[in-house]
């Protein structure tokens, strides 16, 4: 069976990969790794995601979907009041992104876990993700319904979805699930979203 970066345990060999990026005036230098979303490089969705947003300005952030911790980072790096948690099912995306986390400063502002090691009490004040999409609809539904409901009141979940994967659908499907989106931009394909929960 072919190992996908949302397996929980990748069987390919595992080799790290260095890389800097720039994100939001901070240089983020960052170790990826095979069987790992987007080895070597910020991916093109994140990268849109990152220059057409400004960082949150404080709070409980969830990375949902963190591979080795670009997003969560690089909100922990640009928001010192921040304190972010990243979920991933792929355990070397977690070990990576802990490791990025020590590496850059950040260990006790960003933590990177299992999703079932988030106490069910915990609630968020913003969710920011490039989430899997290649999942399956379905699969991606259920993800989503379950953790949108952990944001707090007033809260709100950004993310980018490429056009051609179901952005605009699932702009559409989170609205009628009750978190009203709207399109933050579009740009090379991708958009992005914005979902509030009421307060």
């Amino acid at each position: 069976m072919t190992d996908h970066y949302f397996s929980a345990d990748p069987s390919v060999p595992f080799t790290r990969e260095d890389f800097t990026c720039e994100v939001w005036g901070n240089e983020i230098a960052l170790t990826s790794g095979s069987g790992v979303y987007s080895r070597g490089h910020l991916d093109h969705g994140t990268a849109v995601l990152f220059r057409e947003t400004e960082p949150p300005a404080q709070g409980q952030v969830l990375d949902l979907g963190c591979g080795y911790g670009v997003i969560g980072l690089a909100i922990a790096k640009s928001v010192p009041l921040a304190n972010v948690t990243g979920i991933d099912v792929n355990e070397r995306a977690i070990l990576l992104a802990n490791e990025n986390a020590r590496a850059l400063g950040l260990g006790g502002r960003f933590v990177a876990c299992t999703p079932d090691a988030v106490p069910t009490t915990y609630r968020f004040d913003e969710i920011w993700s490039n989430p899997p999409i290649r999942i399956g609809k379905e699969a991606l539904h259920e993800l989503l319904l379950t953790w949108l409901p952990r944001l707090a009141p007033g809260g709100r979940a950004v993310m980018v979805v490429g056009k051609n994967l179901g952005g605009d659908s699932l702009q559409r499907w989170l609205t009628e699930q009750g978190y009203p989106t709207q399109r933050l931009a579009s740009a090379k394909g991708f958009r992005v979203l914005e979902s509030r929960r009421a307060e």
